[in-house]
């Protein structure tokens, strides 16, 4: 069954960076259509971060802009997200998301799969 495996959160002080991954693993994947990183604050709602299409088209949040990038390798099926001058309030799980082309549930289409979820700590 197709999977999306996260990695590298963890604790970091203000101003600090972070690199997240997100690799598509196990099952047969075809092609890995968008991705998106999301990230859900204690308490609050998921919220959008950011997205980036297979031709390379990316989309942030206001609120990262400048900040934060998204990229993807579709060779490795992989996508990142390079986090640069982290403030605490970017403090959060933080989850990746993938619309991929796969064989799974029987049939070959396109599904909508999530990580796991990495927590991001910035102290001030």
């Amino acid at each position: 069954q197709v999977q999306l495996v996260e990695s590298g959160g963890g604790s970091v002080q203000a101003g600090g960076s972070l690199r997240l991954s997100c690799a598509a693993a196990s099952g047969t994947i075809f092609s890995i259509k968008t991705v998106g990183w999301y990230r859900q604050p204690t308490g609050k709602q998921r919220e959008l971060v950011a997205q980036i299409t297979r031709g390379g088209s990316t989309n942030y949040a206001e609120f990262v802009k400048g900040r934060f990038t998204i990229s993807r390798d579709n060779a490795k099926k992989t996508g990142y997200l390079q986090m640069n001058s982290l403030k605490p309030e970017d403090t959060a799980v933080y989850y990746c998301n993938a619309l991929l082309l796969a064989q799974d549930r029987g049939r070959v289409d396109e599904f909508d799969y999530w990580g796991q979820g990495t927590q991001v700590t910035v102290s001030s």
